[in-house]
């Protein structure tokens, strides 16, 4: 039975972290669908109202959908921008779908990005401009990930839900 693990929240919370550990543990047939990896390096586009990210998003939905297990899509994902691609998401996974929403404080958000590789390439004034306090996607019924728990625990916790769900 084909899933799809949706992992959201602002920049610096610990999502591609997360997403790239689900994929090691859940093996072979594992698709990691990347909203930085689409819209920064594969098209090199802005983020906002009708990305160009959007589609390619919605056809790697598709081909997960067809051809993987496991899906994760993983991203800030605004929920005003990206809403069209939870529709189908809900509509491709109906009841399959296992959504996340990455509630850290920007404070610790910053903290955690200033230890990335990619500290240099943006920093605090548009971390403080992407921000998003609580983004809730209510028709994902999103689990909130709060600083309590570490990336281990998080990890271990969406495998046991998926895997048994």
């Amino acid at each position: 039975m084909k899933k799809l693990i949706i992992l959201r929240g602002n920049s610096g919370s610990g999502k591609t972290t997360v997403a790239k550990e689900l994929q090691k543990r859940f093996g072979k047939n594992t698709m990691l669908i990347a909203q930085d990896a689409i819209r920064r390096e594969m098209l090199w586009v802005n983020d906002g109202e009708n990305t160009p990210a959007l589609p390619l998003m919605k056809e790697l939905l598709r081909y997960g959908n067809q051809h993987c297990e496991v899906v994760i899509l993983e991203g800030i994902m605004n929920v005003e921008w990206y809403q069209s691609l939870f529709d189908l998401a809900l509509q491709l996974y109906g009841t399959r779908v296992y959504a996340y929403y990455f509630d850290i404080p920007f404070e610790e958000t910053l903290r955690r990005h200033q230890t990335r590789a990619k500290c240099n390439e943006f920093g605090e004034e548009e971390m403080r401009k992407w921000w998003r306090e609580k983004d809730f996607a209510k028709e994902l019924k999103e689990k909130s990930i709060t600083t309590e728990q570490d990336m281990e625990s998080i990890v271990e916790d969406i495998f046991d839900m998926v895997s048994n769900g």
